[in-house]
């Protein structure tokens, strides 16, 4: 087994944590704009279902290889999951309930918005 410098291993680190924050901000960033856009058009629910389970499991592991870089970000990742999946599933219902309202009730709300 190669055992790392000093230096190298910090490099390792950093080169680690910043993928990291820059995946986890790709994702918020679209989570964020799937939020603010009020719909939720053509994305699978399965998406975030899969991500939940695969983000579970790959934290549950992460903490098993003691991999704190890992453990964090699919940790964040799961959080992104669960928050996107509810957003699909808010803005589902949103549009169900918008579909029973007589035409002039929604007319006026897309006047007001």
């Amino acid at each position: 087994m190669h055992i790392l410098e000093p230096t190298e291993a910090s490099m390792t680190e950093v080169l680690g944590w910043l993928s990291s924050f820059i995946l986890v901000l790709t994702i918020s960033q679209q989570v964020y704009k799937q939020w603010k856009s009020g719909h939720s058009e053509g994305v699978s629910i399965w998406l975030f279902l899969g991500q939940i389970t695969a983000s579970t499991g790959f934290t549950l592991y992460s903490i098993l290889v003691h991999n704190w870089v890992f453990v964090v970000t699919n940790a964040l990742m799961l959080v992104s999951a669960i928050v996107g999946g509810v957003i699909v599933i808010q803005h589902r219902r949103a549009k169900r309930g918008e579909a029973g309202r007589p035409m002039e009730a929604r007319s006026a709300r897309a006047v007001h918005a």
